[in-house]
């Protein structure tokens, strides 16, 4: 099963601030459900609680260190190797063959050396954040397929695909 992550990224890899995206992108959020539905998606409880609810469509997985946080609908673990064997048992189930990494920062960085694709909406412009994407080595990537786009509003963003090297 390929390890995918999937994440909005301002030029200074701001990806949030206050539990929040800092840019409002429909396009993006779009974007996410389509490249996520049907796929297992391995989030931090951070992340979980600024959804409110579990993603319809999708098995959520949480990562947490507190053992003893639950929530309704979404199955809870408490690393990295047992959040990607929960998946492959679901995927075998469900037919996916990708597991998406959804967040937060921590996550991003305990999952970058495991992953084997990036879905990187890169918005064109620096924004104030409290959470960052991990800085990436170009020599590990390669892109596969990029999208430009620019919303109502004037910023510039685009889908990358980028597979490890």
């Amino acid at each position: 099963m390929k390890v995918a992550m999937i994440a909005a990224v301002a030029e200074n890899n701001a990806i949030g601030i206050n539990n929040k995206l800092p840019w409002y992108l429909p396009g993006d959020l779009r974007y996410f459900k389509a490249v996520t539905m049907g796929k297992p998606v391995v989030m931090g409880r951070k992340t979980f609680e600024s959804l409110r609810k579990p993603l319809p469509g999708r098995t959520n997985i949480v990562m947490t260190r507190d053992a003893s946080w639950s929530h309704e609908g979404v199955k809870v673990v408490g690393n990295l190797e047992a959040a990607i064997e929960v998946a492959e048992s679901v995927a075998l189930i469900d037919g996916a063959t990708e597991l998406m990494i959804i967040g937060g920062e921590q996550i991003y960085r305990q999952a970058l050396p495991r992953a084997d694709r990036l879905y990187l909406t890169r918005v064109g412009q620096p924004f104030d954040g409290d959470a960052f994407f991990p800085t990436l080595d170009d020599s590990q990537w390669q892109e596969a397929a990029r999208e430009d786009h620019e919303s109502d509003d004037g910023l510039k963003y685009s889908y990358l695909v980028l597979d490890r090297a």
